[in-house]
């Protein structure tokens, strides 16, 4: 699933292709929509919250989530798509641009004043005008036995970790992703890690935590299981974690539309010993 600073990216390219021009055409091929028809209407803008995107019109508001596999392609009126027209869910097109989402894992049209039916769950988010670190710090720790790990991705506690920033900040920060909240002394400077890190790559297509751009150097442990930590040798771990049975109820219930708690994780079992009490930044 794309990470916070991939969707905000989305919503930049959506923006500056759509915003303040007229549709000349809107085509849903999704069934509860597909006899919508919002040619017309004036684009006001389109902002990411969280993992969410929402495209605002007039009196409507498009609300797309990627999930695993969507996205949304930007293209010149005659260029041709790069991907089948048969995954498209969604079609907009104003006098210059159209903007082709493809797979969508949520396709939506809420009123203007009822986007809170899809959005209120969420926690700050790290790259939106409310983020609020003391708030997203109140929510992390409401469960303080629930694994850091998980709590990072509950996107109700905060908005845009995904499973990739996860797995890096615990590096970062010599913590096993299965240590509880209550354990992490850094879980400020380790928020406020995240919150940067979602900031630098918010502009670029490569991702990296490491300062590295390189291929094969650009991240600490994620999706290396197997490879040798860059700081000490040793090879880097993966596991599906679930959390125990208390502990899914006392983390406010069900599970939030964006997290899927049966996701691998990584890391360096020399760096990050299991249950470790969290130490310091380790850049």
């Amino acid at each position: 699933m794309p990470e916070g600073d991939t969707v905000w990216r989305t919503a930049q390219r959506l923006d500056q292709a759509l915003s303040g021009q007229r549709l000349t055409k809107s085509d849903f091929r999704v069934p509860q929509w597909a006899e919508v028809d919002l040619t017309g209407q004036q684009v006001i803008e389109t902002v990411s919250r969280g993992k969410h995107l929402m495209t605002r019109l007039e009196t409507l508001t498009l609300h797309t989530h990627l999930k695993m596999e969507g996205s949304w392609h930007v293209y010149r009126l005659d260029a041709r798509w790069r991907s089948p027209a048969f995954q498209a869910r969604v079609v907009l097109a104003n006098a210059h641009w159209q903007a082709v989402g493809f797979r969508l894992g949520e396709v939506e049209l809420v009123e203007r004043t009822r986007e809170v039916e899809v959005v209120g769950h969420l926690g700050p988010d790290l790259l939106g005008p409310d983020w609020s670190l003391d708030e997203a710090l109140g929510r992390l720790r409401a469960v303080p036995q629930r694994p850091v790990g998980e709590a990072l991705l509950d996107q109700r506690n905060l908005a845009g970790i995904g499973n990739m920033y996860k797995a890096e900040v615990c590096f970062l920060f010599g913590i096993h992703p299965q240590t509880p909240v209550a354990d992490v002394a850094a879980l400020p400077a380790l928020v406020e890690r995240a919150r940067v890190l979602l900031s630098v790559n918010k502009d670029r297509a490569q991702q990296a935590t490491t300062g590295d751009l390189r291929r094969g150097h650009s991240l600490w442990v994620y999706a290396r299981a197997g490879q040798p930590c860059h700081r000490c040798g040793t090879k880097i771990r993966s596991a599906a974690f679930s959390e125990k049975p208390g502990l899914k109820a006392a983390a406010k219930g069900s599970l939030s539309p964006d997290q899927d708690r049966s996701r691998s994780t990584y890391w360096c079992p020399a760096c990050q010993p299991e249950l470790k009490t969290a130490g310091s930044s380790r850049t």
